[in-house]
């Protein structure tokens, strides 16, 4: 079973991507080797521009345009990656140097008012990332067709709170749970956090299914794939980070 036809929660990997190859030609197939060095490679890349972004902040540089700008960006990259397919690999990188300054921005915000919450998120981000990938190769948690489902579902009920509460935003009305610091509030902030977590048990299964048959230019498809995944993950530990600070 699955929800509109996709099989993950992250567009990536749904069959949209990888069952319509398009008429791009190229020699070999997709490497699990190939799909980690190109994201450590976009993950260089988000650490960059997020540096530069820092420092531009604690400059006294005002970078709320250049925050607004990236998200804006990368969302844009996203889009064109749907409908371009041949474009996966530029795109692809400028969607992590465009999520790279969102990154910078938001995380100094953060870390003005919270000193190392930026930091701490990201440890928690990256302990997660490998305790998912452990619990995906050890099979402890298996990627069935009923866990499939449940994780697509309520991932997609939260990008259409999210869609949501952007929309209403320019219209003066506020969802506050999505930003205060009420208990529910942050219950909520966990509950996102986990399945963005979950997602990434879908990545590693798609990934791993087309490991040695897919073209090799998918191997940017996977990249761009995870770096959705962890990124969304990062923010929403450091939201749910923020909003505990805030209450003690």
């Amino acid at each position: 079973m699955s929800l509109f036809g996709l099989s993950t929660s992250n567009p990536a990997f749904t069959g949209y991507f990888w069952n319509n190859s398009g008429q791009r030609k190229t020699r070999g197939k997709m490497s699990l080797r190939g799909v980690v060095l190109k994201s450590i490679f976009c993950l260089l890349l988000v650490c960059l521009t997020a540096a530069v972004m820092w420092k531009l902040f604690f400059d006294g540089v005002e970078i709320k345009w250049f925050t607004t700008g990236g998200i804006l960006i990368a969302i844009v990259c996203s889009i064109l990656i749907s409908v371009k397919r041949e474009w996966v690999m530029p795109l692809t990188i400028i969607y992590a140097l465009a999520k790279g300054v969102f990154i910078g921005g938001f995380s100094a915000y953060i870390h003005k008012s919270y000193p190392n919450l930026p930091f701490q998120a990201v440890i928690v981000t990256m302990a997660t990332f490998f305790i998912m990938l452990l619990l995906y190769v050890s099979k402890i948690i298996k990627v069935t067709q009923k866990f499939k489902s449940v994780v697509i579902t309520a991932t997609t009920v939260i990008f259409i709170i999210y869609i949501t509460s952007f929309i209403l935003r320019f219209f003066g009305i506020v969802i506050s749970f999505l930003w205060d610091s009420s208990w529910f509030a942050i219950v909520f902030n966990i509950v996102v956090a986990i399945f963005a977590s979950l997602s990434l048990l879908l990545d590693f299964d798609y990934i791993d299914r087309y490991v040695g048959k897919a073209k090799k230019h998918y191997e940017w498809f996977a990249t761009w794939g995870l770096l959705v995944t962890i990124i969304w993950l990062y923010v929403e530990v450091l939201r749910l980070l923020k909003k505990l600070a805030v209450r003690s």
